[in-house]
């Protein structure tokens, strides 16, 4: 007789064909877990969870999460969301009406099921910082009407909905701010500095550097990340966060480009273009949270990571 596995959690994972999604839900279906994969397509993509599909433990499910939908669940990781300034610049409403109203919808459902839920924060909440490296005890220096800020205040207003539900309907959940991360699945058109670099140097086309390259940012590779999540939602002491998940490692936009040109072995030129409006000049975690409460480190190094994806964007191209 077969017996009953009752580690095994119902889990919700919105924006689940996406690149972080994607491989989120790899990690639950391996896991055990029944998997409920919630995406609107419009970053998405299926060839993303395509493996998938004819597991017994996934199920796909085609939904704007704009809209309530009426799911049991255990727990909820809410990551829809356009993430690139391509895509959520592309319609601002609709980016905020996803992390606000998507956010209403996932509360909702989580207070109503009494499931966990984890949102899927982000570093741009802390604007363009006049603090170095960033704490969770850093309230941001955001500009509230330019033109990233659909997303960047769309994600703020999702965390103070969280913890309202949290202190008023003592809803259980879980913050993680998520910095700089890469690695296989990203889109090659999504406007954000690894595939761009990546998609130019393969292509042998001049890579593009905004500003004088000289902005930082920490780049952290997608399975450390996932792991991070994971360790958020399963951490026993109910840790709410809000708490960094990235790698403290800083680069130069430069010198990321000039490691992604070694990497490739590109003909490619760097040349330099005007810095977009409210761009970030820094960008580094302090992770000394995550450290402490879930013992979470990044493991994979730069270079490392940068040829995983590389290997993967030569597979695609």
């Amino acid at each position: 007789m077969e017996t009953q596995n009752f580690n095994t959690r119902r889990v919700l994972v919105t924006g689940g064909a996406g690149f972080l999604g994607s491989h989120l839900c790899d990690r639950l279906v391996a896991e055990g877990h029944d998997v409920l994969c919630l995406d609107n397509f419009f970053t998405g993509g299926k060839r993303n969870i395509s493996h998938l599909l004819g597991k017994a433990n996934f199920e796909l499910i085609r939904h704007d999460l704009v809209q309530p939908i009426l799911l049991e669940v255990d727990e909820i990781y809410n990551l829809a969301c356009p993430a690139s300034p391509i895509h959520y610049q592309y319609n601002p409403v609709k980016t905020i009406k996803t992390s606000v109203m998507g956010a209403i919808n996932m509360l909702g459902l989580a207070k109503r099921v009494k499931a966990k839920i984890l949102q899927a924060s982000t570093s741009e909440i802390y604007g363009d910082p006049i603090v170095h490296p960033q704490k969770e005890d850093y309230w941001g220096n955001v500009n509230s009407v330019g033109i990233r800020s659909c997303y960047d205040e769309g994600k703020r207003c999702a965390e103070t909905l969280f913890f309202d539900y949290y202190r008023q309907n003592g809803v259980n959940i879980r913050v993680v701010r998520i910095f700089n991360t890469y690695g296989p699945r990203m889109h090659p058109n999504d406007g954000r500095v690894v595939s761009n670099f990546i998609v130019q140097a393969l292509k042998n086309q001049d890579i593009t550097v905004f500003g004088d390259g000289m902005q930082t940012r920490s780049f952290c590779y997608v399975d450390d990340l996932i792991d991070g999540m994971i360790r958020m939602m399963n951490d026993p002491d109910e840790f709410t966060g809000p708490v960094n998940l990235g790698n403290p490692s800083e680069f130069t936009i430069l010198e990321l480009a000039e490691k992604i040109l070694e990497i490739t072995g590109s003909r490619s030129k760097i040349v330099f273009a005007p810095l977009p409006q409210d761009d970030p000049r820094q960008r580094q975690p302090d992770i000394s949270l995550a450290f402490e409460q879930l013992n979470w480190k990044p493991a994979i190094d730069l270079d490392e990571g940068l040829e995983k994806t590389i290997a993967y964007f030569k597979d695609i191209l």
